[in-house]
């Protein structure tokens, strides 16, 4: 009876633990990954105040990293840490890359680091290959709208693993965030710093809900996308060569970068 009691208390324990989003991972260890960085911000889809010079739209160079739960980049509704604050601010990365260091020497919670170059336009693709592990399947970056007060696109903690293999491909649309540390609200607004600092929110056609804001279109139901992200996952075959998807026809406007 003693022992029964015992192993009803121990597995009513077990059931209360939280299980994390990497912990159910058991596809082979290692998996390379393209990522394709699409700019789609174009002066059709948002006219309002698009930035032509001084500087004209572009997009910063994207910082990535693939980690286990343990470990969050940044999120929504919580504070950006002071990497994402410079990051977003001024696509200072020095930081930020020493923020993931020290997580992954602490908790062991980080795999790799990962980058793409700048597009010197709106619109554009870049591209870099990541390596997961089944330990370490999320993925999270960060691109810095160009110019902007502190606005970046980003993916958080997003799993590449499903249970026993690995997703194959995987597109996600992207928003603009505001990183909650400066307060302008246009493209080319001043340094202002938000005292006390706020979290990180989605800008949304309706917020903030002011005209001056440059993504201010009360008109629309929603913000069409700004960017957009693919990971593809790469056959043994292809690692090492070209990322999939970048050999397509480039417009006048875009630029293509096969070089990871």
């Amino acid at each position: 009876k003693v022992i029964w009691t015992l192993l009803v208390t121990i597995l009513g324990y077990a059931s209360s633990l939280p299980v994390s989003d990497d912990s159910i991972c058991t596809a082979e260890e290692l998996a390379k990954y393209s990522i394709i960085f699409t700019g789609k911000w174009s002066q059709t889809a948002f006219p309002k105040q698009y930035p032509l010079y001084r500087p004209p739209a572009q997009w910063s160079s994207l910082l990535g990293v693939t980690h286990s739960s343990d470990y969050s980049m940044w999120k929504k509704n919580e504070y950006a840490s002071n990497g994402v604050r410079d990051f977003a601010e001024k696509g200072e990365a020095w930081l930020l890359m020493k923020e993931i260091e020290e997580a992954g020497e602490k908790i062991q919670s980080v795999h790799g680091i990962f980058s793409a170059p700048a597009i010197s336009s709106g619109t554009g693709q870049t591209s870099t290959e990541l390596e997961v592990h089944s330990r370490h399947p999320l993925v999270s970056f960060v691109v810095r709208i160009v110019p902007s007060p502190d606005w970046f696109v980003g993916i958080d903690s997003l799993n590449l693993c499903e249970g026993d293999h690995w997703m194959e491909e995987v597109s996600v649309d992207l928003f603009p965030y505001d990183a909650g540390t400066d307060s302008g609200f246009t493209f080319s607004s001043p340094n202002f710093a938000t005292i006390p600092q706020d979290t990180v929110t989605e800008i949304t056609c309706s917020s903030p809900s002011h005209p001056a804001n440059s993504f201010y279109y009360p008109k629309l139901k929603i913000l069409p996308p700004i960017a957009q992200v693919t990971m593809v996952k790469l056959k043994k075959t292809q690692l090492g060569l070209p990322a999939p998807y970048l050999n397509l026809q480039a417009k006048s406007n875009e630029v293509i970068d096969t070089v990871s």
